[in-house]
């Protein structure tokens, strides 16, 4: 592994309209390196995943990719960005009217000009390489919800990407989907030696995968370490989140303006 960083982030501030997500965020993720983000639900997580992939860009400081800044990229430099990007989202996203074996093969027909023989056997590659061969001809309606996510990998990793990103790759998958799932991500990026971010909530399991974590909240960095420093963490902040504990420092209720009686239009003295 590389000792280059193949993602930073450098001071980087993002709001949705008035509303502050990323403040001052730094962080540099090692080219080879798996990397899970984690924090509450809303904490920017995703808004990360849409600053590496540029579809929105920085309103201040810089996003990095191999050395180069997002914002700074032409239409066809960001182009070819994403061409060596791999997405898996949540869910899998298969185009539900086209077969296994053309979901694997749409990236390649849209991104190269090489002959149908030569993306058969490609296609062939890539679903021998999740465990699916025999499903080229099945349609998305026809696979379970493992199988599925298995077939998007498949097709996040048709171009051998340089950059992976998974978005919830465990949501909804029973256990051994998710044991399944999760071994062959790391496979995978160990066999092409990608850098790749993973947006997840799934902690033991994420733990048991990744390189290094990342635990966002209120729009910074507040903890990060490997596995085995997550795990040992002294942080209440990390001891709640690995625990799924309701007391702690991330509160249940979303900060109010006003009080509730004011909102009722109570006066002082009446209780609520």
């Amino acid at each position: 592994m590389s000792s280059d960083p193949f993602i930073e982030f450098r001071n980087v501030s993002f709001a949705y309209g008035e509303r502050p997500i990323l403040k001052n965020l730094n962080l540099s993720i090692q080219r080879g390196q798996l990397v899970a983000i984690m924090g509450g639900s809303g904490s920017g997580k995703t808004t990360l995943l849409r600053l590496i992939s540029g579809q929105i860009t920085p309103q201040l400081g810089e996003v990095l990719i191999n050395g180069k800044s997002i914002a700074e990229m032409s239409q066809s430099e960001l182009y070819l960005h994403r061409r060596r990007m791999g997405m898996l989202f949540q869910f899998g996203a298969l185009f539900t009217d086209l077969s296994v074996f053309d979901n694997v093969a749409f990236p390649i027909r849209e991104h190269t000009k090489l002959p149908e023989s030569m993306i058969h056997d490609l296609v062939t590659m890539k679903l021998e390489a999740v465990g699916l061969r025999g499903t080229q001809t099945l349609m998305p309606s026809e696979l379970s919800g493992g199988m599925a996510r298995r077939v998007a990998l498949a097709r996040a990793i048709a171009l051998d990407p340089q950059l992976m990103l998974y978005d919830e790759p465990f949501a909804g998958l029973d256990p051994i989907s998710l044991g399944v799932i999760a071994h062959l991500i790391k496979r995978l990026n160990n066999a092409l030696n990608t850098t790749a971010v993973m947006v997840t909530h799934d902690v033991h399991q994420s733990l048991q995968v990744v390189d290094y974590v990342l635990f966002v909240a209120g729009g910074e960095i507040i903890a990060h370490g490997s596995p085995d420093e997550v795990r040992q963490s002294s942080s209440p902040w990390v001891r709640q989140f690995i625990g799924g504990e309701a007391d702690g420092p991330v509160h249940f209720a979303y900060p109010a303006q006003q009080s509730l009686a004011a909102d009722l239009g109570l006066t002082g003295g009446q209780d609520v």
